[in-house]
């Protein structure tokens, strides 16, 4: 099977903010060829060395979160009508 490493990368770099701290540093437990190309796009620090945990870029920490609200949010749906001119949906 023939692999979309763009697909895999964003898959990764979703999931790493589910450990990501207040310091920028999440823990690195994925594969080193996927932590290497996320080094490579400026996602995240060199992932290389003892440390359990990588540090996020600025740039890594934003499309993060990004791709993780994309993928994994739980989506809302308005109970009131599209015309109702209050505050629809206040995601939970």
């Amino acid at each position: 099977m023939e692999t979309d490493e763009d697909r895999v990368n964003a898959a990764v770099l979703a999931l790493l903010y589910l450990t990501l701290d207040r310091d920028g540093r999440a823990w690195k437990g994925f594969d080193w060829s996927v932590m290497t190309r996320l080094h490579d796009k400026g996602m995240i620090h060199n992932p290389v060395g003892k440390a359990k945990s990588v540090l996020f870029t600025e740039e890594g920490i934003a499309e993060s979160e990004r791709l993780f609200r994309e993928r994994f949010a739980k989506t809302i749906r308005c109970a009131r009508p599209p015309s109702y001119r209050g505050s629809l949906c206040a995601s939970k």
